[in-house]
Order: structure tokens, then C-alpha cells, then sequence
């Protein structure tokens, strides 16, 4: 049995809390590491320590984004630079967040609403609310008819993965946006600022939906298919899309630094659908992988209902969607709202030169991607036919006319 002198061991080389007065006068980062001592402040040094370290090993980091994060402005202030500083690799999020983000590129502006203030009230004078944010309806119509126009284009005419589909639209955003004089001075000084289609498809930031039929961009799609039966021929490829995520992960663990993060803005299923991605590889493709290094995740959901939104990192190293370091060593649960903390955050690293690199451009890599998971998914075609049959099931049972 231990003495207690060895049980205390482990306590005496534990970090000391005693923090330093506040002078006013600190840099962010000498705030996170002396004020932020304990409970979520600890939780948020801790993740602060988790990005500063997915940069300084060069890792491809993966950003997932739920909840209504663009009409809370939460791109403009926060994501938009970090993928100008080449920050974020590759971007999970909503359909929703993206149809929301051109509300102000067309010249929709999006208030603060007092939401107590009577919902009933709102709806007849047509303002849509969002918890304290409001907008006029005729935002949600003048976007349906924007992104209605947009997809009628002839090179949407074709099935294509959720990068590709949003690669077109940032390129098309993009344009406008070129047109309408965005990020040139308005009136008194105010900047129109880009959208986040655009931004990555200039960056070469993949954007990923899991859930694409969940938003309004999709909906149109839907009106388009039943007004133009025979011409609109816009499709999203979900078989394509899902491969193409786990293989820009394959193409980044054996490429450049060979080291992934993972942060996570809410949960939902931008997290699973990135996160899915690793187990795909290895127990599906018999890809071998060890799932993500690094895993930082801001959600304030309880950690204890089963929920997917909420699992640690431990739960999801089970499904091997994360590595024995992360669970060990890089790994944190910031029991909090993203926009109390990630504009903080984002400062901390900013404020940083160090924290600043060139894009790893990821969009560009999606063909080079997909052939080089081909490659080793084709190695294993052998022992993947074994996985198409189980005894006693009705229909095909040679596993070769199976994939033919």
C-alpha cells in the first residue's frame, strides 16, 4: 500500500493557483495563463493552451460551427480572420449558417431584439427573431431568390459533394461581393464585410454540410427540381460527400505535419459528421488511423444524458474518432456558451504573430485526396468483401456480384 508521502507526489508537482493582480496592462495570453485558475476559467486556458499547441505542431485543423453562430455575427468577428491567418483547414457547419450569412451581403441587417418582447407581436410586423436577434421576413425572401438564382447556373447542373457545391457559391459570392464594393469604407467609415462562402473559397477552406437538406439553401434547390424538372439536374452526391471527408483527413494524417485537431464550436452534427469520419477509415474502410491529436470543444450542454452534442473525448475515443494523446493529454470540455469565449480567444491568438501561418488550402487537394484513400481502400478489397454478407440474410450472398 502507498505511503502518503508517494500519494502526495502527484499533488506537490500540481500547478499552483495564485494568480497575479490585474493591472490592466497584460497581453492576453499573460491573462489566460495567470487569471483563469480555475472552473470554466480553467477550462479556458486549457483550451487556449490546446489551439496555441494544434498551431505550433502545424496541425490541419478542423473547425465545426453549430447553432446560429452567423446571424450572431460570430463568422465577422471571429472565424473570417482565423482563416485569413490560415488558421482553420477545413470548416463543418449548417446550411443554416450559410444562408444566414448572405442576409447582410445583400443588404439585410440583423438587430438586436428583446426576446421577451412578444412573439406574437413580432410575426405580425414580419420580423423573424432568432433568441435576441431579429430581421425583416423579406431578408429570408430576398435570399431564397439570391441563392435561387445562383444555383441555376449551368456548372450546378451536375451531382457534387457539399465542398464543391459551396466552393461555386463562394465563388459566385464572391463576385458580387467584388461588385457591390465589399470591404471598402461605406457610410460613416462602416465596412460591408465578406461572407464566409466567399472567404473560404478564397483561403481554400473546404465547407462541409452533413445535414444539407436541414437548411433554406437546399429548400430552393427543391422548388428549382419541381419548377425545372428537366433542365435543373443539381444534385449533392451524400455517398461522395461523406468518403471526401474522411479523406481529406487521410490526406492530412500523411501529409505535411501528420497531425489533426479538432475544435468544437457546440456540437451537433457539424461534430459527428467531422468526427465520423476517423471510424469511417478504420472500421469500415480498414484504413488504419488514430483519430484526431487534438480536441477542443465549447458546448453547454451537460456531459452526463448520452448526448452526442456533449460526449468527451474519452467516449469518443471508444469509436476511435480521437487519439490515446488526446484523451490523455489534449483534450478539454468548455462547460460554456461560444460567444461568451471564442471572441476572447480568438484575440489571445491573434495577438500572437507566432499563431499565424499560410493556409494549408485543402479545397485544392480534394481529387489528390479522394485517389489517395482509393489507393489503400483498394488494397484492402480482399477483406472489405468479407464485411458485405452475414449468415442467414435473404438475397445475394456471393460478395464479388455484391459490389459489381
Amino acid at each position: 500500500m502507498a505511503t502518503k508521502s508517494q500519494l502526495r507526489k502527484p499533488f506537490q508537482k500540481a500547478r499552483t493557483v495564485d494568480p497575479r493582480p490585474i493591472t490592466g496592462k497584460e497581453s492576453p495570453h499573460d491573462l489566460l495563463q495567470h487569471a483563469f485558475g480555475a472552473y470554466v476559467g480553467r477550462q479556458e486556458r486549457t483550451a487556449y493552451d490546446l489551439m496555441r499547441r494544434s498551431l505550433e505542431e502545424d496541425c490541419s485543423i478542423f473547425l465545426t460551427l453549430s447553432g446560429a453562430m452567423t446571424p450572431a455575427g460570430l463568422h465577422q468577428s471571429c472565424l473570417i480572420p482565423l482563416i485569413e491567418n490560415g488558421i482553420i483547414s477545413c470548416l463543418t457547419t449548417t446550411g443554416a449558417n450559410l444562408y444566414h450569412d448572405a442576409h447582410r451581403i445583400i443588404g439585410h441587417a440583423i438587430r438586436e431584439v428583446n426576446p421577451n418582447a412578444g412573439d406574437l407581436a413580432l410575426r405580425l410586423a414580419r420580423v423573424i427573431r432568432i433568441y435576441d436577434l431579429g430581421f425583416w421576413e423579406e431578408a429570408l425572401l430576398d435570399t431564397d431568390r439570391l441563392f435561387s438564382a445562383l444555383m441555376q447556373a449551368p456548372d450546378y447542373q451536375r451531382k457534387m459533394t457539399t465542398p464543391e457545391f459551396h466552393a461555386l457559391l463562394g465563388r459566385d459570392i464572391g463576385k458580387m461581393e467584388k461588385a457591390l464594393g465589399v470591404g471598402r469604407s461605406g457610410g460613416r467609415g462602416a465596412k460591408i464585410q465578406p461572407s464566409l462562402l466567399s472567404t473560404c473559397y478564397r483561403q481554400g477552406v473546404p465547407i462541409f454540410v452533413g445535414a444539407v437538406q436541414d437548411g433554406s439553401i437546399f429548400l430552393n434547390a427543391v422548388k428549382l427540381k419541381r419548377l425545372f424538372p428537366e433542365t435543373f439536374k443539381f444534385e449533392i452526391d451524400i455517398n461522395d460527400d461523406v468518403y471526401q471527408m474522411a479523406a481529406v483527413q487521410h490526406w492530412s494524417r500523411h501529409h505535411g505535419s501528420k497531425r489533426l485537431a479538432i475544435w468544437i464550436l457546440g456540437g451537433g452534427v457539424p461534430k459527428n459528421y467531422t468526427l465520423q469520419g476517423e471510424p469511417l477509415l478504420d472500421q469500415i474502410l480498414f484504413v488504419p488511423t488514430t483519430g484526431f491529436d487534438i480536441d477542443v470543444q465549447f458546448c453547454v450542454d451537460p456531459v452526463d444524458n448520452g448526448a452526442l452534442s456533449s460526449c468527451p473525448a474519452g467516449e469518443g475515443h471508444t469509436w476511435g474518432k480521437v487519439s490515446v494523446e488526446a484523451v490523455e493529454a489534449g483534450s478539454v470540455y468548455v462547460h460554456t456558451d461560444v460567444t461568451a469565449v471564442f471572441p476572447w480567444l480568438t484575440h489571445a491568438l491573434l495577438s500572437d504573430a507566432k499563431m499565424k501561418r499560410k493556409p494549408k488550402r485543402i479545397l485544392d487537394r480534394l481529387v489528390k485526396a479522394q485517389v489517395f484513400l482509393d489507393k489503400d481502400v483498394a488494397k484492402n478489397r480482399k477483406e472489405l468483401l468479407k464485411t458485405v454478407v452475414f449468415p442467414g440474410t435473404p438475397g445475394i450472398h456471393n460478395p464479388e456480384s455484391v459490389v459489381r
